[in-house]
């Protein structure tokens, strides 16, 4: 079962960084100071477990090339027994890639080089998705002008309701359960349709394309559903 962090009031909101590259981490470490009190780093798979064991940040950033050990074993293992956001820093661009550490328990990628403003969103987008009690079937949403009510079924846009079939219900709440991570096609296709076999990417293409129509205010602009080429979609709280 992973463990969930319990934080106080007097603790400091604490990031750990796990990188062999020295430039890299004191870049990161300047683009999280004005999100975080404290940023630890490490600079081996087995130094940045043992700091993710005895510090429990409130979010990880792991790049997947460590000298000791790959780092989407170290995904797994911390995800084995602890809840915490992970984004994974990668050089390289295999869409395949990208999906398997994913489903490792990744909670999101940067590929380098990354700009930093983008970086500190997808940070900001984890911690609000950390800080956020998953809604549950009892939980209302508001967003973007949406009131999604998931317990009633009710979705209201700028207060006029909006009717959705039971799959796009399924689809809605598994992006709004998990706002802010990225999903993988495989991850949303379990969700919606647990029982079904077909390919993931033709189905979805086809749902979100009509939830976006229903949802989005520019659905060929969407700010809502974002889609990552070639991996899946992320649902993207608007502050």
């Amino acid at each position: 079962m992973a463990l969930s962090r319990e934080r106080t009031v007097a603790e400091p909101l604490t990031a750990l960084v796990i990188d062999d590259e020295p430039q890299i981490r004191r870049a990161l470490v300047r683009a999280l100071a004005s999100d975080f009190e404290k940023v630890l780093e490490g600079a081996t798979a087995a130094e940045g477990i043992d700091l993710a064991a005895s510090a429990r940040p409130d979010l990880i950033i792991l790049d997947l090339g460590l000298p000791d050990r790959d780092g989407m074993a170290v995904c797994r293992e911390v995800r084995a027994w602890s809840a915490v956001p992970i984004i994974v820093l990668s050089a390289r661009h295999s869409e395949r890639e990208k999906v398997a550490l994913l489903d490792a328990g990744a909670d999101d990628y940067v590929t380098k080089p990354f700009g930093t403003e983008e970086l500190r969103a997808r940070v900001r987008a984890q911690l609000r998705r950390s800080r956020a009690a998953a809604p549950g079937d009892a939980g209302i949403v508001e967003i973007g002008g949406l009131r999604i009510d998931l317990a009633g079924r009710t979705l209201l846009r700028d207060g006029e309701p909006v009717h959705l079939t039971p799959t796009e219900w399924a689809l809605l709440r598994a992006f709004v359960v998990d706002a802010g991570k990225t999903l993988t096609h495989g991850q949303l296709f379990r969700a919606v349709w647990p029982r079904s076999a077909g390919d993931p990417q033709q189905y979805l293409r086809v749902y979100v394309a009509n939830l976006r129509r229903k949802i989005e205010r520019d659905p060929l602009r969407p700010l809502l559903i974002q889609t990552e080429a070639g991996v899946g979609y992320r649902f993207t709280a608007i502050d």
